[in-house]
């Protein structure tokens, strides 16, 4: 078994939950039991002294795209969406903070009870001050994805990698679920993602990320010591490089 990392891999990091990840086995909604298990983890990873962002996104309680928005206006349906990730984000937040951690919870949306306006520089601030930050809300745009707005806060506070965390173990050739054969990838670059039709984000997200030389890591939230071992510099799901 590997020995814990002394330090971190890297600096800083932005990590990507999906709200579906909050849901355990449930059928929508928050499980408790995920959500401190989530805490438990990142609390181990800001232990390491890393500098750790979050953008959750909000699929557990609405999604703009969803059977439930079919008869709403789409920009309507998405800002629901939106609202969506505060509550999934003050959720994580309490879970974070019982756990010890400081943390501060900035939205996209202006709603100044719950949450600090999204601002760059003072986001930037409280990380070199060692508190988690959630960034709730997406970009504040309809039509925009939570791996969008991931990939954009991940650029604007000068993150070194994104991790995404999902329930699968990293990108495959194929559908691992449907294809016992599936393959996958330990390591690929943006290039090979776009000639294999590889699916690691909505094409805005990854855009992003490649023009700006990004490293993206896809790896299994569910598997205990993950995003530890992943700040190490083991390999515990699919990194994504430069071509």
């Amino acid at each position: 078994m590997p020995s814990e990392p002394d330090r971190p891999a890297y600096k800083r990091v932005l990590l990507k939950l999906s709200g579906e990840a909050l849901m355990g086995e449930e059928r929508f909604g928050i499980s408790t039991r995920v959500l401190g298990y989530v805490a438990g983890e990142i609390a181990d990873t800001v232990a390491l002294g890393v500098e750790l962002a979050i953008v959750v996104g909000g699929g557990n309680i609405f999604r703009g795209v969803s059977r439930s928005a079919q008869e709403m206006d789409r920009a309507s349906a998405d800002y629901v969406g939106m609202l969506a990730t505060v509550m999934n984000a003050v959720s994580l937040q309490d879970a974070l903070e019982r756990r010890g951690l400081q943390t501060r919870v900035q939205s996209a949306i202006s709603m100044a009870e719950l949450a600090e306006p999204y601002i760059r520089r003072r986001a930037i601030r409280h990380l070199e001050k060692g508190r988690v930050v959630i960034f709730a809300a997406g970009t504040g745009n309809p039509y925009f994805t939570t791996d969008t707005a991931a990939a954009l806060r991940a650029m604007e506070i000068h993150a070194d990698v994104l991790y995404k965390a999902t329930k699968v173990d990293g990108i495959y050739d194929k559908d691992p679920v449907k294809h016992k054969d599936a393959r996958r990838y330990e390591k690929v670059t943006y290039l090979e993602c776009l000639q294999k039709d590889l699916k690691v984000m909505d094409m805005t997200a990854f855009a992003l990320c490649r023009d700006n030389k990004l490293p993206i890591m896809v790896f299994n939230l569910h598997e205990r010591g993950n995003i530890k071992r992943a700040l190490g510099g083991e390999r515990v799901g699919t990194i994504v490089v430069a071509d």
